[in-house]
């Protein structure tokens, strides 16, 4: 289940607008981070190729830590997520567990509930980051946390990116590792987290079922994008791109686009 070179599709099939827009460069790859746990090389190879796909549209950063990044090509640099406690000249952002300051995207992780820090995050000019999941069944935050988490973020329009655990793109019973004994748990989706923020930047409050979604066939998407009898336009979903839910993080790029594939989304 590890990432390999992607394949191309025998057939290309378009792409609803809606959903093209919700999906652009939505993961940042994370393929170094368990469950994954690829070696430096492996990742930037994977990277690279990913870049080159007909699905490079749905690609954002590399997400390294501090120590990978000091041997990584220069050509790496502008598009790097950092996982570190301080600035960094070169990278394009930078992932936190504190307040750091810096002329680039910060993202500073907090849990779910911790106004005050949110708060902080806000006042500093940074970003906030959740944590979505986990290698345990424990590690997973409730729908109504991650609903909790979006809403006070879209209170304060303080943008965001989630990671770890939304490797799928609706909430479905999933292994957490790629180990053949891995517990299994119901992991959160990236299409309900994704559509759940933009919704949510755009006045919904009520939120919190659509990341409990497990019907995928509840989710439309054409020139707009729907979840039942709720709906966006593109341009409402690029606005809460750009401004609201910035990316996710995956430590695998293959399996959201298989798992689309196999919902006839790609």
């Amino acid at each position: 289940m590890h990432d390999t070179p992607m394949q191309k599709a025998p057939t290309k099939k378009t792409v609803a607008p809606s959903l093209k827009a919700l999906l652009a460069h939505f993961i940042d790859y994370a393929g170094i981070y368990p469950p994954a746990k690829l070696s430096i090389d492996k990742a930037i190879a994977n990277f690279n190729d990913y870049q080159a796909s007909e699905y490079s549209w749905m690609l954002h950063w590399i997400v390294l830590g501090a120590e990978q990044a000091k041997d990584t090509p220069k050509s790496l640099n502008a598009l790097t997520s950092l996982v570190a406690e301080a600035d960094d000249g070169t990278a394009a952002s930078i992932e936190t567990k504190s307040i750091v300051l810096a002329q680039k995207p910060v993202y500073c992780e907090t849990a779910p509930g911790n106004s005050q820090q949110l708060d902080a995050i806000k006042k500093a000019n940074c970003f906030a980051k959740i944590r979505t999941g986990g290698l345990k069944p424990e590690a997973i935050p409730s729908t109504s946390a991650v609903a909790d988490f979006i809403a006070d973020c879209a209170a304060r329009q303080l943008a965001f990116k989630a990671t770890a655990g939304l490797h799928h793109p609706i909430r479905s019973m999933q292994p957490l590792t790629y180990e053949p004994d891995a517990p299994h748990a119901v992991m959160h989706g990236f299409i309900n987290v994704l559509l759940a923020s933009c919704l949510a930047w755009h006045g919904e409050r009520d939120i919190e079922p659509i990341i409990a979604e497990t019907d995928a066939s509840k989710f439309r998407f054409d020139d707009a994008a729907h979840w039942r009898n709720k709906s966006l336009s593109v341009a409402q979903i690029q606005d809460a791109r750009k401004n609201f839910i910035h990316s996710v993080g995956s430590c695998s790029f293959d399996e959201p686009v298989h798992d689309l594939q196999a919902l006839g989304l790609l």
